[in-house]
């Protein structure tokens, strides 16, 4: 008799899929060269900025490893984070949480990229964006890619050094902020989060224009005595 295979068997499990340099090999065939890789990190939280990054690898020295940084550990991101930004020019930009209420996080997401993209101290002549939209008034030429930050190693890239300075802001908040744990979920939308909300209101970093703040723009929002932003 014979039996039916799992599906977890090794003959159903493929080799992870990992982004690689096919994207920006492409760009440099049709005449575009150098190409920056794009993401934000930051889109999600109920605090904080959104921060975007812009990449230009050395096709000779790209880190081993790379990769979407939601798949990768807190030491792997530190670890390529370094890689990347003693062999790779990198630039990177953030929005606010005031910008974000200003406009809409879609917005303030593709301004942020846009910045980071224009402050390359080598000009990009094309530029590889993670997900649908391509943000106005780039630069250069573009192209949006749908999960390009596991398809290209340049985004791949962006998304660390935006994901880890992210975090690094984040855990600064935590010392003039205590009281919401900053440093541990990162302005997510945790259980501790909503209770410290619940129990201290927001403060000057907590996006007013999200859920739940939305219906609840009475309560006092307690301030910070300094900003927050990419270069501090």
């Amino acid at each position: 008799m014979s039996r039916r295979k799992s599906p977890d068997s090794p003959l159903f499990q493929l080799d992870p899929v990992l982004p690689d340099f096919s994207f920006e090999i492409a760009a440099k065939r049709d005449g575009f060269w150098p190409v920056a890789g794009a993401d934000e990190a930051g889109r999600g939280p109920l605090a904080g900025p959104v921060v975007a990054a812009a990449v230009i690898l050395d096709p000779d020295a790209v880190p081993a490893g790379l990769n979407d940084s939601k798949l990768l550990t807190v030491e792997q991101r530190e670890a390529l984070f370094g890689e990347i930004m003693a062999t790779a020019t990198v630039s990177i930009a953030s929005s606010s949480a005031g910008h974000i209420d200003a406009t809409d996080i879609l917005k303030a997401s593709l301004d942020a990229m846009r910045r980071a993209i224009d402050g390359l101290s080598i000009a990009a002549r094309f530029a590889l964006i993670d997900g649908r939209d391509v943000p106005l008034g780039l630069p250069c030429h573009a192209k949006a890619i749908i999960k390009g930050d596991s398809r290209s190693v340049s985004i791949a890239a962006a998304s660390i050094v935006a994901k880890v300075t992210r975090d690094r802001m984040m855990a600064r908040a935590d010392a003039t902020f205590p009281a919401y744990g900053f440093a541990l979920h990162a302005g997510y939308a945790t259980v501790r989060h909503r209770n410290a909300i619940d129990s201290h209101g927001p403060c000057s970093l907590h996006r007013m224009s999200f859920r739940p703040f939305r219906q609840d723009q009475e309560q006092p929002v307690a301030m910070s005595a300094e900003p927050l932003d990419a270069n501090s």
